[in-house]
């Protein structure tokens, strides 16, 4: 899906989005965090910071001077340990005494095949991990963080990242980079499990939202269509290796080629990892089957289970 050309805020600027809430953008952009990372500051007396972002001394100073006077942080808190969300963490705890709130360091969630797999050696890809991420206060699913006028409700939503949680507030629901509307999230292993991440969507898929806000772009008004879309593209992937197994066995850099035909030369390395994440699924489903050890490498050959 393409990003929408309006989304473009300033960074380092604290603008509402409702009452209660503001948005910070970071200085970080990319291809793989569009205009940068959301920082988003909750409440108007005891703030929650969520997400501070990677590691900037201009982000750090824009999220402390957004502190207005009767306001403070008394919270932290990071949805996953990708060096674009988590780093600055660290500072901004040590500028305001205020806890960090996870669900766990860089391996909390990850699943028992891609410990295997990370154990064997395959390194993740993508944003890169916050190796060094260790929160002050470790949350559980279903566990409700309160503050000042503010309750978050903890989802863990693995996926993306294995420690990756969002959190809903009311009827709205802060999902980092489970759910953006400006693309799809990257499901990259051993860091990204595709099981996991189809799990989590229809998770969330189950309640009624009226907004999510996003680790990355715009809010979304469009919660369930949003997820429905969401759901049904990574069947559609789904679909496209199986046809391309059952005509011939591949790798996943063979069907990446094959079936991300518009993607640019330099997202084709991320294309690749996604469909790893596919094989890995559809072999945990029964349904492909790798030639020898299951590996990022592997060549893959339809099975009907």
């Amino acid at each position: 899906m393409q990003a929408p050309d309006d989304f473009n805020p300033q960074p380092g600027l604290a603008e509402e989005l409702e009452p209660g809430l503001r948005r910070i953008l970071a200085p970080n952009p990319s291809p793989m965090t569009y205009r940068g990372t959301n920082t988003y500051l909750l409440g108007t007396g005891g703030l929650a910071v969520i997400d501070p972002g990677p590691e900037s001394d201009a982000h750090l100073a824009a999220i402390l001077a957004a502190v207005q006077p009767g306001q403070q942080i008394t919270h932290i808190i990071v949805t996953h340990s990708h060096l674009d969300h988590s780093p600055l963490a660290r500072g901004l705890s040590q500028a305001t005494g205020a806890p960090v709130y996870a669900f766990g360091g860089p391996q909390a969630g990850r699943s028992a095949v891609m410990s295997r797999l990370a154990k064997e050696g395959l390194a993740g890809g993508g944003e890169g991990i916050d190796r060094q991420f260790a929160p002050d206060i470790t949350v559980d699913d279903a566990e409700v963080i309160s503050g000042d006028g503010w309750d978050l409700e903890v989802i863990h939503t693995p996926g993306h990242l294995g420690n990756h949680i969002a959190l809903a507030w009311n009827d709205a629901c802060f999902t980092a980079d489970h759910v953006m509307g400006w693309a799809s999230s990257l499901v990259s292993p051993p860091d990204g499990d595709l099981t996991d991440f189809m799990a989590s969507s229809r998770r969330l898929r189950q309640r009624s939202w009226r907004v999510f806000h996003a680790g990355h772009g715009a809010p979304i008004h469009n919660p369930q269509e949003r997820l429905d879309w969401l759901i049904a593209h990574r069947e559609s992937r789904e679909t496209a290796i199986l046809a391309a197994l059952a005509q011939a066995p591949a790798t996943a850099r063979s069907l990446a080629e094959q079936i991300y035909t518009g993607t640019p030369p330099a997202l084709l390395k991320a294309a690749e990892r996604n469909v790893f994440a596919h094989l890995v699924d559809l072999t945990g489903r029964g349904m492909a089957e790798p030639q020898g050890a299951l590996s990022a490498s592997s060549v893959f050959e339809f099975s009907k289970g």
